[in-house]
């Protein structure tokens, strides 16, 4: 987590020289009740290696930090959508068989411990659609341009009563589209639509992002909505197939 916090630091300190030339700048910390949803495995050999991340491994639905960051260029220069999203278990598990992890066997009936990170920095670079905005009044605008997604990804398994013990790590970068709506027909209501997304192979990388935010006073807004995550990455012998789903709320100021 403190590796991306200090990068996320860092490209925001990288922005600030351009800030003063910006249209806009708006910047959010919250939360997100992440709900999980799907399996693990690694180096699967048969369907008993599949780890499920509710049942399996225990993994509770919980609230984790979000924070995000926008700029709005002048004309010509891409516009900046930062966002670091936070996303770690750990507990305590069973499997009612025996099971392979990274090509070490495990015993079922027998408790493991176990951990998942998969903490992720998104860097969005993206253009508006002029004519949309200016038919519109500046009620309706959309956004499209290319992210890119840093996954920092560790997952572990211990079984200590037998002294056995796996993990694998890797940072990815994953590149996706991006796609952005915001409605705002008054100054104190909007309404954001947000999506990332790639597909290849057998493999696809999907969030999707609803948002309402209501700006009480001066620059200071309050938003909530629903964030969906779909995975399905296999890498390096790594196979996640899950959705990670809930709703956010978030405070942040928006110049």
């Amino acid at each position: 987590m403190k590796k991306f916090i200090l990068l996320f630091a860092f490209l925001c300190m990288l922005t600030l020289p351009a800030t003063s030339f910006a249209i806009g700048v708006e910047f959010s910390i919250g939360g997100w009740y992440q709900q999980p949803d799907g399996t693990l495995s690694f180096d699967k050999t048969t369907n008993a290696d599949d780890l499920d991340l509710e049942n399996d491994l225990g993994y509770d639905d919980k609230w984790q930090p979000i924070a995000r960051l926008k700029i709005d260029m002048p004309s010509l220069v891409p516009n900046l959508y930062l966002m670091y999203t936070k996303m770690k278990w750990s507990g305590t598990g069973s499997k009612d068989v025996n099971f392979s992890f990274g090509g070490e066997n495990f015993l079922g009936n027998v408790d493991f411990n176990s951990e998942l990170k998969m903490d992720h920095l998104d860097a969005a670079f993206y253009y508006g659609i002029p004519a949309v905005n200016t038919a519109t009044a500046d009620v309706l605008n959309i956004d499209l341009g290319l992210n890119f997604r840093l996954l920092d990804f560790r997952a572990e398994i211990e079984q200590k009563d037998v002294d056995q013990k796996e993990s694998e790590s890797y940072f990815l970068p994953i590149p996706m589209l991006y796609a952005g709506m915001q409605i705002e027909p008054t100054n104190w209501i909007a309404l954001d639509l947000e999506g990332r997304g790639i597909y290849y192979s057998n493999n696809h990388y999907v969030s999707l992002i609803g948002r309402l935010k209501v700006k009480p006073f001066g620059p200071l807004f309050i938003g909530g909505g629903y964030r969906y995550d779909t995975i399905k990455i296999d890498y390096d012998d790594v196979d996640v197939d899950a959705n990670f789903k809930g709703p956010f709320a978030e405070a942040g100021f928006e110049f």
